[in-house]
């Protein structure tokens, strides 16, 4: 799938003075059913995350604390997103090679997953991931 296909979304901020909300709706506020949550915290400095695609899932990755980076790879294009905004979140589209990294001291960052985990949806070679989305584009 084109890197273009992956979008910065911004979500709704509920402003109050004890304190923002930030509320996610299925279907609505993200174009998925979400059917997984996970989040990773408590990264040692220099560490990346990610490291594959998915061949069937969707997922909405949001920066709930702190920061780091997220690098999108289609196979033809590559570029870099920084997520540090508890209000905003990236879609990363199926095909699509992510990696992340520079995560500041103290973030957590929140995926939301449109399917279950199994492990046959993950393309983790990235030679391997190469050749599966060249041949997509033929």
């Amino acid at each position: 799938m084109p890197i273009n296909d992956c979008k910065l979304l911004e979500l709704n901020k509920i402003y109050n003075p004890q304190g923002n909300l930030t509320v996610i709706t299925n279907n609505l506020d993200i174009p998925f059913e979400v059917k997984r949550i996970f989040y990773l915290y408590d990264i040692p400095a220099g560490q990346e995350r990610g490291g594959h695609a998915h061949i069937n899932t969707l997922q909405f990755i949001i920066s709930v604390s702190g920061s780091f980076d997220i690098t999108l790879d289609d196979g033809f294009e590559r570029k870099t997103i920084n997520l540090n905004r508890p209000f905003q979140g990236l879609l990363v589209d199926k095909y699509v090679w992510n990696e992340l990294k520079n995560f500041s001291s103290g973030s957590v960052c929140l995926v939301l997953a449109s399917d279950f985990y199994k492990e046959e949806d993950y393309i983790r070679n990235y030679e391997e991931f190469l050749k599966e989305v060249r041949n997509l584009k033929k």
